[in-house]
């Protein structure tokens, strides 16, 4: 089997594609941003930086959750290996970190089978479920989080599961179902902007 097409990313074009995207995820007006790790972090760190409250100057803060769904880890099996979601590190009830009455935006670098940003939503939409039993039943929905999605990438195949219609899902650029190799993968960032250089003249 023939290996994918590569296609390198560099951090300015990340960059600039999450600052366009800012500009229709202020309309959601998140207060907290869920980095998916580690691919989330540096995508989460810059939305910030267009999310700022121009009149507050206050930041969004920035919590993490840990999944891997392509990693060899500690106590996984080959069969586990992009088939299962293993969770390494989480919020909810039992990290002491509440997500009730929240705007939480979910963050990711890419949206490809979509098993990972699946697995996130629904068990923190279950965390959220298991806070709110503490509560009257009358005050539920007032304080039921809300959450949406943020991919730098999204990849036009078919997905492993559809996301609830009133999940706002915000893609920074739609692409074809290529190998995406991002910078911060890179041990030699020259060469991967070269690359990238290349695959841009190429198109």
């Amino acid at each position: 089997m023939a290996e994918p097409k590569h296609v390198h990313a560099t951090y300015n074009d990340i960059h600039n594609i999450i600052k366009v995207s800012a500009e229709k995820i202020a309309e959601f007006k998140p207060n907290m941003l869920i980095a998916i790790g580690t691919s989330g972090f540096f995508p989460a760190r810059v939305l910030r930086t267009f999310l700022k409250d121009a009149s507050t100057k206050r930041n969004i803060p920035i919590q993490a959750i840990g999944l891997s769904l392509y990693e060899s880890l500690p106590g996984t099996t080959a069969e586990q290996i992009g088939s299962e979601v293993i969770r390494t590190q989480w919020l909810g009830p039992d990290s002491g970190k509440t997500l009730i009455g929240r705007r939480a935006l979910i963050v990711d670098e890419v949206d490809d089978s979509r098993k990972t940003l699946h697995y996130a939503l629904t068990e923190l939409q279950k965390d959220v479920e298991l806070e709110l039993a503490a509560f009257p039943e009358s005050e539920r929905d007032a304080l039921r989080t809300k959450f949406a999605i943020f991919v730098v990438h999204n990849k036009l195949k078919p997905k492993f599961a559809q996301l609830p219609p009133d999940i706002p899902y915000y893609a920074g650029a739609e692409i074809d179902d290529l190998w995406l190799d991002y910078p911060w993968e890179a041990g030699d960032i020259e060469e991967h902007d070269r690359l990238a250089a290349a695959d841009k003249e190429n198109k």
